[in-house]
């Protein structure tokens, strides 16, 4: 059986970090078989988080983010032509040029897109961006070297207040629109968004919190914004940061668990079908994965992390060729990192999954500390801000389901911190998507069992 999954066929659909790793991971684990990676960039992977600091900044080109190839691969790469269909029966990836691609075993790594502005027109005006791709980056960096009056940010997450703050860095006037009470409140919740708010004030950013961008103006050429509290501005760029699309729409057709959420899988990334089914010959890794984690009560977990695309991929090639008593779960805890603004913000757990959150280190005055949060009593994340020497010790309070609030006197925390409502917001409120979300755990869509009449 071991000797049988070292061979075949297997096809990669996803050529970007997730599906690069689980690659390697395939040879590293022995695999001899037939090796395909499809991608729908003409580029070979690279890296995407440089994308809005120093390829931004002018301190690092676009053309040097790729990913290095940490072992040869022996792989057949179709670069530049999109999946367009599945066929699990007859077991073939169906490419958009009308060609198909055979497979024994399949990992869907299609991760994520920049989810456009909703009015076509509008979005296709000339200084009107989105920041995923290699291209869009030269485009943006290019515009903003021509020192434009003044730019648009909508959307205030990760990627939106890591661009405002390149431009601020840059001399830029930036204006950021958020529907939500601040920026990263999405993802850490009302007392930290309040300092993001603060914080970006201070750097001379006009932001405008509770408030949605109802226009984009101009003809050709962007030449300002409509807001919905009826005021206007005058700028020349609009980046549109309103979060990710997961590229599910391939695989509508497929009867696998996949829609706007992602493609529904077990701890061991085996993709289920729409019935609930789990399959053995088809897996999922990366942002587009949508799984359980024990640690956050069994909830289907969707990240937007660079490490987790690694794990989950590493953990998905090694269980794509090894039997069933030979695999393990996925079962890393979340954890990711954002400069902006003077700051190093890192967070390890899930902060949204939360009820109460306490400052154990440092103090939001200073703009340096280490929150902790927690749920029903146990610890679930922390988040540091220019202060992440503790984070492992918190680390292992979450995975061991450590009391919330933390003890007094460990890893130089504060004599009884005071816990506090963490303020976590719908998402529905927001004009940035989480970079975690909890999807619950129903199915994409509800199926009706019809029975024939007797």
């Amino acid at each position: 059986m071991l000797g049988e999954s070292r061979g075949g066929r297997i096809v990669v659909v996803g050529a970007s970090l997730a599906g690069l790793r689980a690659a390697e991971t395939l040879r590293a684990e022995g695999f001899a078989g037939s090796l395909t990676l499809i991608g729908d960039e003409e580029h070979p992977p690279y890296d995407r988080p440089p994308l809005s600091k120093q390829v931004l900044l002018g301190k690092v080109p676009a053309d040097r983010t790729g990913l290095p190839q940490r072992r040869r691969l022996d792989a057949h790469w179709k670069l530049g032509v999109r999946a367009a269909g599945l066929d699990p029966v007859g077991k073939r990836v169906l490419l958009a040029d009308g060609a198909d691609v055979p497979f024994d075993r399949l990992l869907i790594a299609t991760g994520t897109r920049a989810r456009p502005w909703p009015n076509l027109d509008e979005a296709a005006m000339d200084g009107v961006f989105t920041l995923r791709t290699r291209e869009d980056a030269v485009g943006l960096a290019k515009c903003l070297d021509a020192r434009p009056r003044r730019v648009l940010v909508v959307g205030a997450g990760f990627t939106g207040s890591e661009i405002a703050s390149a431009c601020r860095e840059r001399g830029l006037d930036v204006t950021v629109a958020e529907r939500g009470p601040a920026p990263l409140v999405g993802a850490l919740g009302g007392t930290l968004g309040e300092l993001a708010a603060k914080l970006q004030r201070a750097h001379g950013v006009d932001l405008r919190c509770g408030v949605t961008v109802t226009a984009l103006e101009g003809d050709d050429r962007l030449t300002g914004a409509q807001f919905s509290d009826g005021t206007r501005i005058d700028a020349d760029i609009a980046v549109i940061a309103l979060g990710a699309v997961r590229n599910t729409e391939w695989l509508a057709e497929s009867g696998l668990a996949a829609g706007p959420r992602g493609v529904t899988c077990d701890a061991g990334c085996r993709a289920f079908d729409m019935y609930g089914i789990v399959t053995d010959d088809i897996f999922a890794a990366g942002d587009v994965a949508r799984f359980p984690h024990p640690l956050f009560e069994y909830q289907l977990l969707s990240l937007e992390h660079w490490g987790n695309a690694v794990a989950q991929a590493e953990v998905a090639a090694h269980n794509m060729v090894n039997p069933g008593p030979r695999r393990r779960p996925h079962l890393t805890v979340p954890a990711f990192w954002s400069s902006q603004f003077g700051l190093n913000i890192k967070s390890v757990g899930v902060p949204t999954f939360s009820d109460q959150v306490v400052i154990a280190q440092g103090s939001l005055k200073d703009a340096r500390l280490v929150a902790v949060y927690g749920y029903r009593g146990r610890v679930t994340a922390a988040v540091s801000v220019n202060q992440a020497r503790s984070l492992e010790y918190y680390e292992r309070l979450i995975e061991t389901a450590a009391p919330f609030p933390p003890p007094p006197g460990a890893a130089d925390q504060r004599e009884s911190p005071v816990p506090m409502p963490s303020d976590v917001p719908d998402p529905k409120v927001l004009s940035h998507g989480p970079t975690v979300a909890l999807t619950g755990h129903l199915p994409d869509r509800r199926l009706t069992v019809l029975r024939p009449a007797r």
